[in-house]
């Protein structure tokens, strides 16, 4: 697994024994899964009374490499042999080891469930209509001459179940021809990125 090295830091630090003793420990593991599969924050890290005499600041440091650890090998569905490597590699001893690892397999089908349910792109587009209108005069009765262009957007959200909604916007001409060139730079750089 490759974690970044703000990660590994928290997880070294989280391996030290000075810091965090096996019970500390057990508890500070256990509630860093409690939080990622809990819709409320009622697992707080900061209220656990075995972890008060942790410096406040070290423990969002760890909280947040343990659960981006966690996170990513579930998102990896990685084995025994690569959480341990990578655990040992961040200094962890192998009784730590076996506590982090046993939890990881207590609750990584809930977490897969958890992750299989957030969406994994932005809707995409089906179909596009617009209208030309003419604007002569504001709301102030000043003269305006200008046109404008309503754009309407079907999008379907795959992830939610086929839905289909529609995105309109209003936008000038000059806006229009801004947004035609974005989505001209958008579409070559999608070809060059399935190319490779």
């Amino acid at each position: 697994m490759e974690l970044s090295e703000s990660v590994q830091r928290g997880l070294q630090t989280l391996a030290d024994p000075t810091i965090f003793d096996l019970k500390t420990f057990t508890v500070f593991i256990e509630v860093a899964f409690r939080s990622l599969l809990s819709a409320h924050s009622d697992h707080s890290i900061l209220d656990q009374p075995e972890l008060k005499l942790i410096e406040q600041v070290c423990l969002k440091q760890c909280h947040v490499a343990v659960t981006s650890c966690i996170l990513e090998g579930v998102k990896l569905n990685a084995d025994k042999s690569t959480v341990s490597s990578c655990l040992e590699d961040n200094r962890f001893e192998s009784e730590r080891v076996e506590v982090f690892y046993s939890l990881f397999q207590k609750h990584k089908g809930d977490l897969e469930t958890l992750l299989s349910s957030i969406g994994s792109g932005p809707p995409h587009v089906n179909d596009v209509s617009w209208r030309l209108e003419y604007r002569i005069k504001n709301g102030h009765v000043h003269k305006v001459n200008e046109p404008s262009y309503l754009i309407s957007l079907n999008v379907e959200n795959g992830d939610m179940g086929r839905s289909l909604e529609d995105v309109q916007f209003n936008c000038t001409m000059e806006q229009l021809q801004d947004l035609m060139g974005k989505m001209k730079d958008a579409a070559k750089s999608l070809e060059k990125a399935t190319q490779f």
